[in-house]
């Protein structure tokens, strides 16, 4: 009997565990399963924090529905009729010390028809002029390596860039824009500009998929985004799960591994799937050739924080469900979104919920991150005043601090993950790589990372 040990129980790890288990039980392979998580609980960015009838994500809030591995994963887990979908509404740059939309025709901001760069409040009307340039201007040398903000500022100019993308995508893939590349952001931008010889006239004639994936983009479930990695944890029936225990190293013999767990147990295996963050994998293995290349893999941290007020959603703008906020702001922290707005199942008695993001590239972090819960509360506040005037004391809040445990794709990123595989199918024959930290940050890119990598386990046993 041969078997697979998955450490660390996030969503990649799970989805690994019920295709292998599928697998094992449709074909009777006589695997056995065993997944070893550090924490109490499994999820890993994924946990669900109930209080006051309210539904707080202390990380990842939501799914993109769009992704096509998404809803059958759901279907199979009998998840649907717990599905929820976000509300739509106007998103906002807090900038100049104001609330001001971004277009309603844009993508991460960027215009996707001329009327939506000439209607923007965000930009002077030379900072328009110069984004015109994108209709004919032309250069072949952008790649999927090349960085995303040098490609948009290349063509669209800097002055949109700064004040009304580089915000927007900033806030979404937790770095610097310009240390980012394409394949890792906006791929497509690549094609569009080929074929269609403009950004902007590209995302134009593809409006119409932008907009109708829009109304149903993301999706969540009724008692929280932990409803699936409970379903996960309920199915997994043929997996031995072991929560609160770490594994502190792994040593190869022969043809198997003895992998040391810190309750000063062992485990045997003859394949395993490292399903933690990059920093941790470095720790386990501790291969010093291998170091070189582990150090090209970035991490940022962040703070997220809940306010919830006992107040009417009429006190928001109209049909408003977030901001984000521009270098120019006196507002410290990089985001706002209006959770009871955007998502309704999370105030189950029409509280105001806010969920406000402090990331490490906010030159307040450090001082942020010193501080107690009752000094970031403050903060938080002065945040929620300056921008909605809401001078309230909040019901009730949730902090989180995630350290160095948000990845980031750097420029070397690709390179990296390719290296760090070959050589570890030298060293480490059988052991795998799978989570955010190297093939995608988003739930559905783990999912299917998961699946993808219960597949090469399940084709190097046949």
């Amino acid at each position: 009997m041969k078997t697979v040990l998955v450490i660390g129980g996030g969503i990649t790890g799970l989805s690994a565990m019920y295709y292998l288990q599928k697998e094992n039980r449709e074909r009777q392979l006589g695997l056995r399963l065993v997944l070893v998580e550090a924490n109490d609980y499994l999820g890993g960015k994924i946990h669900t924090v109930t209080k006051d009838d309210l539904l707080m994500e202390t990380g990842a809030d939501s799914i993109v529905a769009r992704n096509k591995n998404v809803l059958p994963f759901v279907k199979e887990l009998n998840l649907e009729e717990e599905i929820v979908y976000n509300a739509t509404g106007t998103s906002y740059i807090h900038t100049q010390n104001k609330l001001l939309e971004i277009p309603k025709d844009s993508i991460f901001g960027i215009p996707m028809t001329l009327e939506a760069l000439f209607t923007s409040e965000l930009l002077s009307t030379r900072g328009k002029l110069e984004a015109l340039k994108d209709l004919f201007r032309t250069k072949s040398s952008f790649t999927r390596e090349s960085s995303i903000g040098e490609f948009l500022e290349y063509y669209l100019g800097k002055e949109i860039v700064e004040k009304q993308i580089a915000p927007v995508l900033a806030g979404v893939y937790s770095g610097n824009i310009y240390s980012l590349t394409m394949g890792s952001t906006l791929p497509y931008l690549l094609e569009y500009k080929e074929k269609y010889g403009s950004i902007i006239r590209g995302l134009g004639k593809n409006k119409e998929s932008f907009q109708s994936a829009a109304n149903k983009k993301f999706i969540s479930f009724k008692d929280g985004l932990s409803t699936i990695i409970d379903r996960l944890e309920k199915v997994l029936e043929d997996v031995s799960i072991r929560k609160g225990i770490a594994v502190t190293r792994i040593n190869k013999e022969a043809d198997q591994y003895k992998v040391q767990l810190s309750n000063g147990e062992e485990e045997v295996a003859d394949m395993v799937v490292l399903s933690t963050p990059h920093n941790v994998t470095q720790h386990i293995l501790r291969k010093d050739e291998l170091n070189p290349v582990f150090s090209k893999l970035k991490n940022s941290s962040n703070i997220t924080l809940y306010l919830s007020y006992d107040i009417s959603d009429d006190e928001l703008p109209k049909d408003g469900t977030g901001f984000i906020v521009a270098g120019d702001s006196d507002i410290v922290c990089n985001a706002c979104t209006w959770t009871s707005r955007k998502w309704k199942h999370t105030s189950k008695n029409n509280q105001l919920l806010l969920r406000l993001f402090y990331k490490k590239t906010n030159p307040a972090y450090e001082r942020l991150n010193s501080l107690t819960e009752e000094e970031l509360i403050q903060e938080a506040r002065k945040d929620i005043e300056r921008s909605l005037g809401i001078t309230s004391k909040p019901k009730s809040y949730e902090v989180t601090k995630w350290t160095n445990a948000m990845p980031v794709y750097s420029l070397e990123h690709k390179q990296a993950v390719e290296q760090l595989s070959q050589d570890l199918a030298l060293l480490y024959p059988n052991v795998h790589l799978a989570g955010c930290s190297y093939y995608g940050v988003g739930i559905a890119a783990c999912i299917a990372n998961g699946e993808e990598t219960a597949k090469k386990i399940l084709h190097s046993i046949e």
